[in-house]
């Protein structure tokens, strides 16, 4: 059995992707481009509980114009994340909320993507016509599964431009504490039964999942998959097994999508360091081609680990450059590994505190600005688009020092990866690169 990423250095060249420490570079040929048939959609984002639809008037036109200035795949969950309970009760239907974030992505160009998840509480046990959020990410009873399938039909009924879905959320809800272990099997069968829904529809819809949380342990931990690992750690057997058992019983899928961070499941440590963790996305993205055959998609992506007090959206000690400076280098690995669409989860909130967010909050006096990741994720799409080639470059920085290079056909892409000023040379120019400076070059 091949063991992904065992083998790969950090400061490999992939496609590419430069890691230059004190001048050394290396190379490894580039992935394999894929089918571009609708699948590839490239750098995208996802809309939260706070998104660019409810605020002051002008501050929401400016963050509506930034979605426009550069148009990306955009997805939204069908309950909860900013939509209401779609069916509170059998048959009565409640698609406001919902209906507003669809003409949202509709109004700002993006290619709408739906993610399945939740399910209202009558599906779950609860009482028709109340919704608990508490429960939101509890799954549907098995006898209401078809249920489920139902009411996606309804979905793509309602919004027939509508033509990617992904069917659940994390796996939400299908642990089974008493097997230590996922659901799998549960799982499955509700995948199948709403994918045949959404093919009943349109068999031009396009369907994937099982949305599953790859999660890794540390280097030489037990619970590590022997098959799936690189210096930052192994993949956890459950996840890996969670991800065989839906490829090898799927009634079909379009593509395999999962979620995951550059941070041990437990401690929330980055191996070897924060910028060498991040080649997990690529080591796993190779894994997941190989094993299923389909287009990755990551629904979600992380890089920064949590605060120890819990705070919600917080992080520790991260400054705003250093924080882009680690997403760019993840975005990176992202795009030479041939993932073909990976979503960034938009952590927008209406208060100024909000590390990673793509604008000011709407929710306050000149809102809706574009903030650093705005920016770089903005740029990141234009200038890598689906079925980029990326070309070979020269780079190098001083002793002791490491930058990350990808080159494209119109630009070249520079990270310091340092919390010091570096020079550096990369394709003949000489560069002086701030702390964390992410910098762009005409190609």
């Amino acid at each position: 059995m091949e063991r992904w990423g065992s083998g790969t250095r950090f400061g490999a060249l992939v496609g590419g992707l430069f890691g230059a420490r004190g001048g050394e570079q290396r190379r490894e040929p580039p992935a394999a481009p894929g089918d571009q048939a609708g699948l590839h959609l490239g750098i995208g984002v996802t809309h939260t509980q706070y998104s660019a639809d409810h605020g002051a008037p002008d501050a929401t036109r400016r963050a509506i114009d930034l979605l426009s200035a550069q148009p990306m795949p955009q997805n939204q969950h069908l309950m909860g994340w900013g939509a209401e309970n779609p069916e509170p009760s059998p048959g009565h239907y409640d698609f406001e909320a919902l209906d507003e974030r669809v003409a949202l992505m509709r109004a700002t160009g993006g290619i709408p993507v739906l993610t399945l998840c939740g399910a209202p509480d009558w599906m779950k046990g609860g009482r028709k016509g109340r919704t608990d959020w508490a429960r939101l990410e509890a799954a549907p009873d098995p006898k209401h599964y078809a249920d489920f399938a139902r009411l996606a039909g309804v979905v793509a009924r309602r919004y027939p431009d509508i033509r990617h879905f992904l069917v659940w959320n994390e796996l939400k809800g299908f642990y089974d504490e008493d097997r230590c272990r996922w659901n799998h099997e549960g799982y499955t069968e509700l995948y199948n039964l709403v994918h045949a829904e959404l093919k009943r529809q349109n068999p031009q819809n396009r369907v994937g999942g099982p949305y599953a949380v790859v999660d890794h342990e540390p280097p030489g931990d037990e619970d590590g998959s022997p098959d799936v690992r690189g210096p930052w750690g192994a993949l956890d057997r459950r996840s890996v097994a969670a991800i065989r058992y839906w490829n090898e019983h799927k009634a079909g899928a379009d593509f395999v999508v999962v979620d995951g961070s550059s941070y041990t499941r437990e401690g929330h440590r980055t191996i070897p360091d924060e910028f060498t963790a991040t080649q997990k996305f690529a080591d796993v993205t190779r894994w997941l081609r190989s094993e299923t055959r389909l287009p990755v998609w990551w629904a979600e992506w992380y890089v920064e680990p949590p605060a120890e007090d819990g705070r919600a959206c917080g992080r520790d000690g991260w400054s705003e450059q250093h924080r882009t400076a680690v997403q760019a280098t993840a975005m990176m690995w992202l795009a030479v590994s041939g993932a073909a669409t990976a979503f960034y989860w938009n952590p927008q909130r209406p208060g100024s505190d909000c590390p990673g967010c793509l604008w000011r909050s709407i929710h306050l006096d000149g809102g809706g600005h574009e903030l650093p990741m705005g920016r770089l994720l903005g740029r990141f799409a234009r200038e890598f688009p689906p079925g980029s080639d990326f070309r070979p470059v020269v780079a190098s920085a001083e002793a002791g020092a490491r930058i990350q290079v990808l080159a494209g056909e119109s630009a070249v892409l520079v990270v310091n990866t340092e919390s010091r000023r570096v020079v550096a040379r990369v394709d003949g120019r000489a560069l002086t690169l701030a702390p964390y400076e992410v910098c762009w070059l005409d190609g």
